[in-house]
């Protein structure tokens, strides 16, 4: 019995990577940061992605000068990078001047879903 579990203790552990969930690891623009008008934004995982389950939103959350009742969702299309690593989304337009939150969301080989979001500002 010993011997078997001396045996599995290593494989377990070398399996423990492939299992791990992906974590942000960049992000442009990044959190809270305050950036010229973009029509790309990227990030960067620690993990190849399932494109098919990953995704980005971006909504102004403000606009100098209006007054906004609720968020305005961005129109964009999202894909995952030839790296299988960075998840991608362009916009139709440049952002204009406003605040923004990003929400996230992906999937890698564990198949759990993971999320996340942040704030920026466009100048």
């Amino acid at each position: 019995m010993r011997h078997l579990i001396a045996l599995a203790v290593p494989a377990l552990l070398a399996a423990a990577p492939a299992l791990a969930h992906p974590k942000l690891l960049a992000a442009t623009p990044a959190a809270e940061a305050t950036v010229p008008a973009t029509k790309v934004v990227q990030l960067g995982f620690s993990e190849p992605l399932v494109a098919a389950f990953s995704g980005i939103t971006i909504e102004m959350t403000d606009m100098p000068g209006m007054k906004m009742k609720s968020p305005m969702r961005m129109p964009l299309q999202t894909s995952v990078a030839a790296d299988g690593k960075t998840l991608v989304a362009t916009l139709a337009r440049p952002l204009p001047r406003g605040s923004y939150r990003l929400d996230w969301h992906v999937v890698s080989g564990d198949t759990h879903r993971v999320n996340g979001s942040y704030a920026f500002k466009v100048k």
